[in-house]
């Protein structure tokens, strides 16, 4: 805490690294409100995990309970609607509730005014009636006003926001911390809109509790400091589970554009009379042509009878030119200029969006539209700008229509190097502080998110070392090749078996993929000595559902993916699990996507080397395997086994090259890992959990 204050003072951003279960948000929290009140800064904190976002709830509140804050937990608007319209309907609607309100206080005032005015007439004041004469003329107006304004859309919720009292909601709001939940059914049961409620409410406060994408979302970010009242440079932003920073913000900075956007965009254009509907109906349509014949010409012998309904990627990039959408983009594009027509597209599409507004506004329209020829112009004008430069990557995909069963295409220019998005946001707040059980190595996380000069600084488990052991066992290394393997199989089989027999309750086991936990979960279900409840996560499963069951079971194996929810952010606390096995090293499947990012990290840091495929394939292995590894131990009470099952963790990796991860481990983490070989790994098993008597009774026989 000591260290972090200073840094704040200093402006100077962090980097945490602290194990899991020790604290790491409130060591970061505490200086940062400490330093926001002594400068009158906001402090905001966020994740992207759901568990977390429920601990930071529960740490705002403990701090309440000791000193004065102000506190909001803020969500996004589709969670919190009480009549459930978009965002774009929800602002026209609370313009045109607004303009209601306000021309209703008009007419109020004007009626006083000539109430006032004809008491003056019987006073036989001179001029009063002429002054009253032009008052009721205003007020017909504005009556007249009033009832197109009511035959339009308006928010009954919202409505009653500006014409009630409000102040016992704000008063309830701040005498604890509240969360979306809470404040949505006091909402709801008052007919009155949260949401709207609750951005007023956030001018002032110490700290808001938010999502990533409030923050990682640029255009969403600059919104949100307005909520706040605040500038950037008043703003210290705390982020948890801070290794996931570098996908969500590819995700946020990445564009798709579809067919059906285009067909739509058409559509809109025949309906539409003005002069720049030609060359824009020229350039889309020309899109739209390339598009699809680049989608045909990409699909194989038989492809397009596969496609289903998840999105499934086309290569199209070259190597020392354009891709092949662009290509044939400007091969079928005839006309006076791309860049000229697009911007006359672009043009006309505001003009049309706005159109939709006054139609929304005025009760013409039920819903609010949005301008399909604006979107599909400013994706091509991106297309044809950034297609090109460093960190895109241009992709096509195609999917099946769950309605039609017709194929259909979608464009997409990829982010392959997210610190376009993040080094702004670092750049323009006072400080920030990052926080994450796995953030090494720190020179990483500063290139690929763009810190400049960070404090840095790494705790491992001070937790007792006597109640953990921390095993490599040496199985054979879980190559994808080898996966099918007889021999292979059969030794991570006795091996898992081994691990749940000598294990006082839940073993916890990570694979390579959900297909992977799915063999052994089947091939442990066969073995006569494995006497658990076995359960399997799978891409289809309630995840939830499962770790409750898990949780609440004393001798249960669950089978999950290490990619999936359960690898980070969900505690098994105090005996939940006290076996957590990592089979395999967990590499993500091999993909365009994940090329494209090599490649980019590459070319982006041609002085080191290896630099893709440790940027993009490696580091964010090796922090899953140990976000993994942390379920357990979350106490100082607590104990339990961690094992990692392939030889490319022993000591004999080194000998194996990029392949070999041991070294990747931080130092003091190396220094806990013990070789074992697979016929032993039942005895030190053994006697770790004996000498702490854990067995409920004798210890079961090797």
């Amino acid at each position: 805490m000591a260290e972090i204050s200073e840094a704040l003072d200093d402006q100077r951003d962090v980097l945490l690294e602290g194990a899991p279960g020790t604290g790491k948000t409130l060591s970061a929290l505490v200086p940062a409100l400490e330093y926001a009140r002594r400068t009158d800064k906001t402090v905001v904190i966020t994740t992207n995990v759901h568990q977390q976002m429920r601990q930071f709830i529960e740490d705002a509140r403990a701090i309440v309970e000791e000193e004065p804050l102000r506190a909001v937990v803020f969500k996004g608007k589709s969670s919190m609607c009480h009549i459930d319209v978009d965002y774009q309907e929800c602002q026209t609607l609370r313009d045109t509730t607004r303009d209601l309100v306000e021309t209703e206080r008009e007419r109020e005032e004007l009626r006083r005014q000539a109430d006032a005015l004809l008491d003056r007439i019987r006073e036989g004041e001179e001029g009063a009636g002429e002054a009253r004469s032009a008052v009721t003329d205003e007020l017909d107006e504005v009556e007249t006003e009033l009832e197109e304004l009511r035959e339009g859309n308006v928010c009954e919720h919202y409505y009653n926001n500006l014409v009630e009292d409000t102040d016992a909601f704000f008063e309830w709001l701040f005498a604890d911390v509240r969360t979306p939940e809470d404040i949505y059914a006091y909402a709801d049961e008052r007919k009155l809109c949260g949401y709207e409620l609750l951005k007023e409410g956030m001018e002032a406060v110490d700290l808001v509790v938010c999502n990533y994408h409030h923050l990682l979302d640029p255009t969403i970010r600059e919104q949100f400091f307005r909520w706040l009242g605040r500038d950037p440079e008043d703003v210290v932003t705390v982020f948890d589970e801070a290794h996931n920073i570098e996908s969500v913000a590819r995700d946020h900075a990445t564009r798709t554009l579809t067919e059906n956007t285009l067909e739509s965009a058409l559509a809109e254009l025949e309906d539409a009379d003005d002069s720049r509907v030609d060359p824009a109906e020229n350039v889309l349509s020309a899109f739209l042509r390339a598009l699809r014949e680049t989608c045909n010409d990409a699909l194989g012998f038989g492809e397009r009878e596969q496609v289903g309904e998840e999105w499934y990627d086309l290569s199209i990039a070259n190597s020392g030119r354009r891709d092949d959408l662009t290509l044939a983009f400007l091969d079928r594009y005839e006309g006076r200029g791309i860049d000229s027509e697009v911007d006359l597209a672009l043009q006309l599409g505001k003009v049309l969006d706005q159109e939709y507004e006054d139609a929304y506004r005025n009760g013409s329209a039920t819903t609010r539209a949005e301008s399909q020829t604006l979107q599909a112009a400013e994706f091509v004008a991106s297309w044809m700008a950034d297609g090109g430069k460093l960190g895109q990557h241009p992709l096509c995909a195609v999917r099946r229509d769950a309605g039609s069963e017709e194929v259909y295409g979608r464009a997409e220019l990829y982010t392959c190097i997210p610190r376009k998005v993040t080094e702004d946001l670092f750049a323009e707040v006072d400080a920030s502080i990052l926080m994450s059980a796995t953030l090494r190595p720190f020179d990483v996380i500063e290139d690929v998110l763009g810190l400049d000069e960070p404090v840095t600084m790494a705790y491992g488990l001070e937790y007792p070392e006597e109640r953990r052991r921390t095993l490599a066992v040496e199985a054979p290394a879980l190559f994808s090749s080898d996966r099918d393997d007889p021999d292979t199989q059969a030794t991570i089989t006795d091996v898992l078996a081994d691990a749940v027999r000598f294990t006082p309750g839940n073993c916890l086991l990570f694979f390579p993929s959900y297909a992977e936990a799915e063999r052994y979960h089947d091939r442990l279900r066969d073995r006569a000595d494995v006497d658990a409840r076995l359960l399997r996560d799978g891409s289809d499963e309630d995840t939830e559902s499962l770790r409750r069951s898990f949780v609440a079971a004393d001798d249960a194996v669950l089978c999950t993916s290490l990619w999936g929810t359960l690898a980070e952010g969900v505690s098994f606390d105090d005996g939940a699990a006290r076996t957590v096995a990592v089979v395999g090293v967990p590499y993500p499947r091999l993909s365009e996507r994940l090329e494209a990012i090599q490649d980019a990290y590459d070319r982006a840091y041609d002085d080191r080397e290896d630099a893709g495929w440790r940027y993009a394939v490696e580091i964010p292995t090796i922090r899953k395997t140990r976000q993994a590894l942390g379920r357990v131990i979350r106490s100082p009470e607590d104990y339990g086994v961690r094992l990692l099952v392939d030889r490319r963790y022993t000591r004999e990796s080194v000998e194996m090259g990029k392949y070999g991860v041991r070294g990747s481990f931080p130092r003091e983490e190396r220094a806990e890992l013990v070789d074992v070989a697979p016929g032993k790994l039942k005895f030190s098993m053994l006697n770790f959990y004996a000498d702490l008597d854990a067995y409920d009774g004798a210890p079961p026989q090797p």
